[in-house]
């Protein structure tokens, strides 16, 4: 993760996979690391005793204790998923300075390796102990496309995480794959590259890539684009079976850290359906999440240039969730995760990403997380990647104290902090980027 002053090329640049959608995505999980200390590598016990299934059927909380997960050593982390049974996983600069696939839990946090490259990267909110990994190899990849934008010059492979080892899947015939996310049927979907030459894709890329799935023993499986597509992206699966993402022509699709692509698909037993838009069909619109009632959410272009959140369901088809304020720093808005009661999490930018705040949505309504969070909290949250049933929620934030980015932890509290005294809304505690994260966000 790029530092100030900016490093060598050999530090990677994180990949933003969770709601994977729109450039917002990139942005947010490539940018804030501005000091140079190291926080400790074990995290506070407050996470092995946050909530768990006993808290799952409480009312919707109002407020958040957030607790900082730290790094493998280095001075950045992100988190990507929160499981049910509150393990959290993503990536960590480790003290050399490269980023390795990080697990947190119970107190503990575990460097999960690579496959035998320079970087990883670990998804994962199943309640089964298996990953899913994209990782750095030892070979160059001969194309130089940087397919997991891991900016390492090797090529990126998908991996299973199972029992302390990591287990490499295969391509469609193609040099690079990326595993996004595993579902509790042992399910790992994400992208392969198939081999097909092709001069018009988007640089860097060179050759087509497909949405797939791997099955618990390995075997991979295409999920074709939609009719008159040529290339596809799975980046989100449920334990329905069901598959979210987008799909286009390799000329305006694109996974090289973010995902982007002109339509959103949801695939229903591996046949691809087209959710719709927003009014500008042929621009960027990405499913990012799907939860076990088939409740879909991700962003599309407005017909304005705008991004705006949706929902879809079977019932109602795609609804537009609207922006978080008429101000212009809210005119990019990316959903990126959604749990089994109807709750998301997402990001509100501005059009010029110079600025980002998180949010939630529940009952309708979008409410900034740093406004439910006391105002002394030691962090400062910028982007939410996933939420769990019982409301947890983790991302990225930057550290007041030192400006470095770490993963964070937000645990419900139902309107008490954890001493007992109530929250008060946080709406005049707003934290300017510091300028070097300012120029991150914009590039």
């Amino acid at each position: 993760m790029p530092r100030t002053p900016f490093p060598p090329t050999r530090n990677p640049r994180i990949v933003g996979r969770r709601g994977e959608s729109l450039a917002l995505l990139a942005a947010t999980a490539a940018a804030i690391t501005v000091a140079c200390s190291d926080a400790p590598t074990s995290v506070s016990s407050a996470l092995a005793a946050s909530p768990s299934a006993g808290a799952r059927g409480r009312t919707t909380p109002s407020n958040y204790t957030v607790i900082d997960l730290g790094t493998l050593g280095g001075s950045f982390s992100i988190a990507f998923d929160i499981n049910n049974v509150g393990r959290a996983v993503g990536s960590s600069l480790t003290p050399d300075g490269f980023q390795h696939a990080a697990r947190w839990y119970q107190g503990t946090t575990t460097d999960l390796g690579t496959l035998g490259g320079l970087n990883s990267q670990a998804s994962g909110r199943a309640e089964s102990p298996d990953l899913a990994i994209l990782s750095d190899t030892r070979e160059n990849d001969p194309l130089a496309e940087d397919f997991c934008a891991l900016h390492s010059g090797q090529i990126c492979r998908a991996a299973r995480w199972h029992d302390g080892a990591l287990t490499e899947l295969p391509t469609l015939g193609g040099v690079n794959a990326a595993a996004l996310e595993i579902n509790n049927r042992g399910e790992i979907v994400g992208a392969a590259e198939d081999g097909t030459a092709d001069a018009t894709c988007m640089a860097p890329q060179k050759s087509h890539f497909q949405a797939v799935v791997w099955r618990p023993k390995g075997e991979i499986q295409k999920l074709p684009p939609l009719p008159g597509d040529e290339v596809g992206i799975a980046l989100k699966n449920n334990d329905r079976g069901q598959v979210v993402g987008t799909s286009g022509m390799c000329s305006n699709t694109n996974f090289s850290g973010f995902a982007l692509g002109p339509h959103a698909v949801l695939w229903d037993h591996g046949s691809p359906i087209d959710i719709g838009n927003l009014g500008a069909p042929e621009n960027v619109n990405v499913a990012a999440d799907i939860n076990n009632n088939g409740t879909i959410v991700g962003g599309a272009s407005f017909p304005d240039g705008s991004t705006h959140p949706f929902m879809w369901t079977k019932a109602t088809g795609m609804r537009d969730l609207g922006l978080m304020s008429a101000e212009p720093r809210d005119a990019a808005n990316t959903p990126f995760s959604i749990n089994d009661r109807e709750q998301m999490v997402g990001g509100s930018c501005d059009i010029t990403l110079s600025t980002c705040r998180p949010y939630i949505w529940q009952h309708g309504v979008m409410t900034d997380l740093n406004d439910l969070i006391p105002a002394d909290a030691p962090l400062y949250l910028i982007s939410p990647f996933s939420i769990s049933d019982d409301g947890e929620i983790t991302g990225l934030a930057i550290v007041k104290s030192t400006g470095e980015a770490h993963a964070f932890l937000a645990v419900p509290v139902s309107g008490k902090s954890d001493n007992g005294t109530a929250h008060v809304p946080n709406a005049s505690h707003r934290m300017s980027l510091p300028p070097a994260a300012r120029r991150l966000l914009r590039h």
